[in-house]
């Protein structure tokens, strides 16, 4: 297995928070990995020392093998990066936003400008093209840092909660330009509070907490490690979901998880068949009228819980990543 990215014990602290507390990473080359996790677990922090803009204080990282604080310079030339706020210039077009990160990433003038044309039109952006940034909406400036961080067609690409503010749409439309990147041999590195779109784009998921890995595989061999089953049971009387939480305890392996909106309360369960049988009985002597019970398997979202139940860090903070720090080699600071 060849490595595009290979982390090994990082650590990091701002001030008295330890952001990283030896974290460690292997992602194949032309692979999706998800790094999920509570705010504040060490994943943005994770992002800028693999993408040069900060400096580990323990541990080491190569981006296609080249070092990353030794080597930043090389690994710059080679990777895109679009952060959590988008950094756009809100003083140049969109097509000059673009055609400026061409030409910092040492395009010729023609090149970048062709480029920056045919990234417009990917992100449907070709109407408001000659408009002044700051007359975009929110998910237009997200989808112009996105096309930013793809000028250089880059071989390793970091997104740092990508979809954050985009609509239905513009999501499915960034999920199949990671598709497409990915199929021509492209690595992707993303963080992303959304689990379904882990569960739709990454090869493998790395579960982040208190600055190190916890977890890490397959969605599939997630919910699979989770252990058992989940028992969920739904009843009429919505009133009543923390009596049938406190009735169920006892029959699953954790606290009953209640979710009010659907009326749902739901727990992991080590033997499915026997922990049907009691929920049963234990609600039939209550009185209380059952909608449903099932037995399923665990879903992303109930592993990432079961998972990151511990209280997180404190988020470090930290300005977004400027993209020309990237393209130029100036060096990212830590707020």
């Amino acid at each position: 297995m060849t490595a595009a990215i290979r982390a090994e014990g990082l650590r990091r602290r701002f001030g008295a928070t330890q952001a990283l507390s030896g974290l460690d990473l292997l992602v194949p080359a032309g692979s999706v990995l998800a790094l999920l996790g509570p705010n504040g677990a060490g994943k943005s922090t994770t992002i800028r020392i693999l993408t040069t803009l900060t400096a580990p204080h323990a541990g080491r990282a190569e981006v296609l093998g080249f070092d990353v604080t030794r080597e930043a310079h090389r690994v710059r030339a080679v990777i895109g990066v679009a952060g959590q706020v988008a950094a756009v210039d809100d003083t140049l077009t969109g097509r000059e936003n673009l055609t400026l990160v061409g030409r910092l990433h040492h395009l010729t003038g023609r090149e970048a400008r062709r480029r920056a044309g045919d990234l417009l039109e990917r992100f449907s952006l070709a109407g408001a093209a000659d408009r002044l940034a700051r007359t975009y909406s929110g998910g237009m400036r997200r989808r112009l840092d996105l096309a930013a961080s793809l000028v250089n067609r880059p071989r390793v690409l970091f997104l740092d909660e990508p979809t954050t503010g985009l609509d239905p749409a513009s999501r499915l439309e960034l999920w199949m330009v990671i598709d497409e990147l990915v199929a021509t041999g492209a690595t992707v590195l993303l963080t992303t509070q959304y689990l379904e779109e882990a569960d739709r784009l990454a090869h493998r998921i790395a579960v982040v907490n208190h600055g190190r890995v916890v977890a890490e595989g397959s969605a599939d061999e997630l919910k699979t490690g989770a252990g058992g089953e989940v028992l969920a049971v739904r009843i009429h009387d919505r009133s009543r979901l923390d009596t049938v939480a406190a009735l169920l305890g006892p029959v699953g392996l954790q606290p009953a998880t209640i979710d009010r909106a659907t009326g749902e309360v739901s727990m992991p369960t080590p033997d499915g068949v026997r922990a049907l049988a009691l929920a049963a009985g234990r609600l039939d002597e209550a009185g209380l009228a059952v909608a449903s019970v099932e037995l399923r398997r665990p879903s992303l979202d109930e592993v990432f819980l079961a998972l990151t139940s511990q209280p997180a860090l404190t988020p470090a903070g930290g300005s977004p990543a400027a993209r020309a720090a990237v393209a130029t080699g100036s060096s990212g600071r830590a707020a």
